[in-house]
């Protein structure tokens, strides 16, 4: 969701001071917020950049698992909805729009430079093999960029648009319109260009001492986005009308509902009629106005109760659908897309869905004459949220089917390579005996074994020779290559990679099957000098044809061409010599991500539509039903049900112990189908008000106690109409 949505109507409660005098103009507009355009666009860019990679950079540089990544990003998500009210209490009591958006986008600024630090990983790698000695430093410099960015990013958030909306002159309502709609788009242009950037600056590789992801680019740049925002704000500082703080009324508000409680608490023993609404118990120290406004903004604020769950679903796009986009195929033929570059979809369906719903599907529905009432529409968006995680729990299940059953507790496994030039039969001896015959140069499925299980391996007739397998360790996979040399049988066990390789990598290594030692290299990256029935280390290799080069000890230079790797796929190479060229063999240890990423574009499409249905209508419903100098609480209230849904997210995933992803996602999806129930007959209760009507009646009501008191107050001093001269 992008938050200037809240902040379409500030128009209606933006005020003017007098005798200012006029700002410099370009085609109408204040000079002024070109700048605040400016800096919106550069500030959502940093937000939206550093936000498209934060996930990953938790799984893969602080090798945090899935359910703790995702705890952190939805934790670090509902402080950023919690601070806008700190931010607009600051802005309005105290500093004043521009000064807060100052002091909070140096905060913003800093953290956002503290994160870039926190991702070098040559900061602690004295060791200078790419792996940081420890992790504690990285940690506690993330969590304290994330703090000062949720800090900056929130406390800005209710100010920004509202101090471009206080630029403009009473008589300019068609620019200041112009000015939001220009504001938002660039917030989603902003919002596009980073999270299409920021994952391929992740995907470079950079490093002084090594070579790694270059996550201190991916936060560089959305910092560096963040002093030009900063700039640019201040250099157009003599330009802009700044309006003096008039006081804050989500403070107003929260002291007129205290004193009701407090009164009424106070009188519950005492025979005092009691009143209509419990609001009334306020009537002795606010004026009548106040409470019938904030009557109106709690029938809105009830109505925001089951919305969070709305947004738990909504923000998972950022973690849990990005990380079921590592296990997938992204190769889009011309273009290989990122997991992270995935979230792109629901800008780029905002963008084409908002005009599609605003000049097709609404006015047919009306002409269809179906009563499409915003609570409905809201209702419709909810469940088609669910309907997302629906579609995205079937992809789930397809990925499952392709993912590899790793060993359990107890257990672990074991694949064999025959290296030699006839059949083996090797036979796995457990609770009963299973055997298998492996031609030469060939591999059988990994087999899985307990503990006091045992091997025996045989060429042809021999006598079948046990091999101990007491020292292998449970939940692990490994490797045994076996070679007949003529008199026994050699036979050599090497760990395999226990988990699918991260990012869409490839883990590549090989296996010589020759008689000589030999040096491999693999898209110009040496690997070593491999003994014969030896297994090198992994290299980890992107998508596409590789190029092989053998160095042999007598002095021969075999070249050959790979097949096509894919994404997420492990590889033992089994290096054979030929009569004239190199010969390879390959072993599919984990097969590549064959479920395309494309299959997620229809739970994108199903979860923006719900946004567009959900978040527009609602905020459109919300300040339609509220007085014009509430809107601001409303803001608040909308922003805090955002921060609450991703505290769901928090208590869903720390509590359910759900171990099946797809399961997961049935369950959110399930718990928002109750919620859309709920809602819908809560909307079905609730009657609509015209809040203009209602303080219009006040307005007069005023205007006549007015005109009383001045007739009154006339007929005291003899000047009223039926009053007589004394001569």
């Amino acid at each position: 969701m992008k938050l200037i949505l809240v902040l379409r109507d500030t128009a209606f409660f933006t005020s003017r001071g007098r005798g200012e005098k006029k700002q410099p103009g370009c085609f109408g507009y204040p000079l002024s917020i070109f700048f605040i355009v400016i800096n919106e666009f550069c500030e959502r860019f940093s937000y939206y950049g550093m936000r498209a990679v934060l996930v990953l950079y938790f799984k893969y540089f602080l090798h945090w698992d899935d359910n703790l990544a995702t705890v952190i990003y939805h934790t670090f998500v509902a402080i950023c909805y919690l601070t806008p009210i700190l931010g607009a209490i600051i802005a309005d009591s105290w500093l004043g729009k521009f000064k807060t958006i100052v002091y909070l986008s140096i905060v913003y600024t800093v953290g956002q430079v503290v994160m870039a630090v926190s991702a070098i990983h040559d900061l602690t790698d004295g060791n200078r093999d790419g792996t940081p000695d420890t992790l504690e430093v990285h940690v506690a410099l993330s969590v304290i960029g994330l703090l000062l960015i949720a800090l900056g990013t929130g406390g800005i958030k209710p100010c920004v648009a509202a101090f471009g909306g206080d630029q403009f002159e009473e008589n300019q309502d068609k620019q200041r319109s112009q000015f939001f709609s220009i504001f938002y788009l660039s917030i989603n242009a902003g919002s596009l260009l980073s999270t299409i950037i920021t994952p391929i600056l992740r995907g470079q590789e950079c490093g002084i001492h090594s070579q790694q992801k270059c996550y201190p680019l991916a936060f560089g740049v959305p910092a560096a986005l963040m002093v030009v925002a900063l700039v640019v704000f201040i250099v157009g500082s003599s330009m802009y009308k700044k309006v003096s703080p008039q006081g804050n009324i989500i403070v107003k508000v929260s002291k007129c509902i205290g004193f009701a409680i407090r009164n009424r608490y106070r009188n519950r023993s005492k025979s005092i009629p009691k009143r209509e609404h419990w609001l009334d118990w306020a009537k002795e120290k606010y004026d009548e106005r106040l409470i019938a406004q904030i009557k109106m903004v709690l029938k809105v604020l009830f109505l925001y109760i089951p919305l969070p769950m709305f947004w738990a679903l909504f923000d998972q796009q950022g973690s849990r659908w990005t990380l079921q986009a590592t296990t997938m195929d992204g190769n889009f033929g011309a273009i290989q897309i990122q997991p992270d570059q995935m979230q792109t979809v629901n800008p780029i369906l905002i963008i084409v869905l908002v005009p599609i719903f605003d000049a097709a599907v609404y006015p047919l529905i009306r002409k269809c004459k179906l009563d499409f009432t915003p609570l409905k529409r809201m209702t419709v968006g909810m469940f088609l949220a669910a309907m997302a995680f629906v579609a995205a729990a079937l992809v789930q299940i397809e990925i499952d089917k392709t993912l590899p059953t790793f060993p359990s507790s107890n257990e672990f496994q074991l694949k064999v390579i025959n290296l030699g030039t006839k059949d083996l039969n090797v036979t796995y001896v457990a609770n009963t005996a299973d055997s298998a015959l492996i031609p030469p140069f060939k591999a059988n499925e990994y087999h899985t074994l307990e503990q006091s299980s045992s091997v025996t391996f045989a060429y042809g007739t021999n006598t079948p020779q046990p091999f101990p397998l007491q020292d292998l360790a449970e939940q692990t996979r490994y490797t045994c290559v076996v070679k007949d040399d003529g008199t026994a049988i050699q036979a050599n066990v090497f760990e395999d990679i226990s988990a699918k390789p991260d990012q869409g990598s490839n883990a590549i290594r090989f296996v010589n099957g020759m008689q000589e030692p030999i040096n491999v290299t693999l898209n110009a990256v040496s690997l070593g000098q491999l003994m014969p029935l030896q297994i090198s280390n992994y290299t980890m290799q992107k998508l596409g044809i590789k190029e092989i080069e053998v160095f042999t000890a007598s002095g021969k230079t075999w070249k050959v061409e790979s097949i096509k790797f894919g994404f997420g796929s492990s590889y033992t190479i089994i290096i054979k010599e030929g009569n004239t060229e190199l010969q390879v063999e390959y072993v599919e240890d984990i097969q590549p991500n064959t479920i395309h990423m494309a299959l997620q574009i229809p739970q994108y499409f199903l979860i923006t539509a719900g946004e567009v249905v959900f978040s527009v209508t609602g905020l459109e419903f919300s300040y339609s039903q509220a007085p014009s100098n509430m809107k601001s609480v409303l803001q608040a209230g909308w922003l805090l049900t955002v921060a609450v849904g991703n505290i769901i997210v928090l208590i869903v995933a720390g509590a359910s112990h759900i171990s099946q992803q797809w399961a997961e996602y049935v369950l959110f999806a399930a718990l928002l189908v109750a919620v859309c129930i709920i809602f819908a007959v809560m909307a079905y209760f609730y009657t609509y008000v015209d809040p203009a009507e209602i303080e219009a009646q006040f307005d007069e009501e005023e205007k006549k106690k007015n005109a009383k008191e001045i007739e009154a107050m006339g007929v005291q001093n003899g000047d009223g109409p039926y009053s007589q001269t004394k001569m």
